[in-house]
C-alpha cells in the first residue's frame, strides 16, 4: 500500500529529473510508475485523484484564473494536475491559502506552467503498459458537480484583485 510520503516522493523525483518541465515530468512519472507493480500504480492513481478532488475549489480556481489570465473547466482540471506536480509544499500551501502561490512559485511562465493534463493520466498509461488493460475504477467518490466553497466573479478584476492581492500584484498588475 503506497503511503502519502511515497506518493509525493514519486511526484518530486519526476519533477526534479524533468527540471520543472511539466511534459517531461509526465513522461518520467510514467516511466517510474511502470517500474512498480499494478497495485502500487492503482494506489498512486487514488492518491492523485483524491488530491485533484481536494483542489476542486472556487478559491483555487480563482488563483488559477489570475495566474493564467482566465481558466475554463478543462484548463482548471489541467491546472490542478500541474499543481499536484509542483509537490506537497506548494500543493498544500495553495490549498491553505491560494493567494500564497504568489510567494510559493519562484518562477512561473503562463505559456508553460499551470497546465499539465498529461500528468493526470500518467497512472493510466503506466497501468496499461504493465497489464495491457485500462486502469480500473478507483473506488473513490466522484469529483463534486460544483467546486467547493463560495463562487467568485472571475470576470471582475476588482473582485480578483481584492481576493488575491499578492497574485494580482505579481502576475496581473
Amino acid at each position: 500500500m503506497m503511503d502519502e510520503t511515497e506518493f509525493w516522493g514519486l511526484v518530486d523525483s519526476a519533477r526534479e529529473a524533468a527540471d520543472g518541465d511539466p511534459e517531461d515530468q509526465s513522461d518520467l512519472l510514467v516511466e517510474q510508475l511502470s517500474r512498480l507493480d499494478p497495485d502500487a500504480v492503482l494506489d498512486f492513481a487514488r492518491h492523485f485523484e483524491a488530491r485533484s478532488n481536494r483542489a476542486y475549489r472556487w478559491d483555487v480556481w480563482g488563483a488559477a484564473w489570475v495566474l493564467l489570465g482566465g481558466v475554463g473547466d478543462d484548463a482548471f482540471e489541467a491546472f490542478r494536475y500541474w499543481l499536484i506536480g509542483q509537490g506537497r509544499e506548494i500543493f498544500e500551501g495553495a490549498l491553505h491559502d491560494p493567494d500564497a502561490l504568489a510567494d510559493l512559485l519562484e518562477d512561473f511562465d503562463e505559456r508553460v506552467d499551470g497546465d499539465c493534463e498529461d500528468l493526470g493520466y500518467a497512472a493510466d498509461e503506466a497501468y496499461e503498459r504493465l497489464t495491457g488493460a485500462p486502469l480500473p475504477e478507483l473506488g473513490l467518490s466522484p469529483t463534486p458537480r460544483e467546486p467547493i466553497g463560495e463562487p467568485l466573479d472571475f470576470e471582475s478584476e476588482a473582485v480578483l484583485a481584492e481576493r488575491y492581492p499578492r497574485l494580482w500584484e505579481r502576475f496581473r498588475a
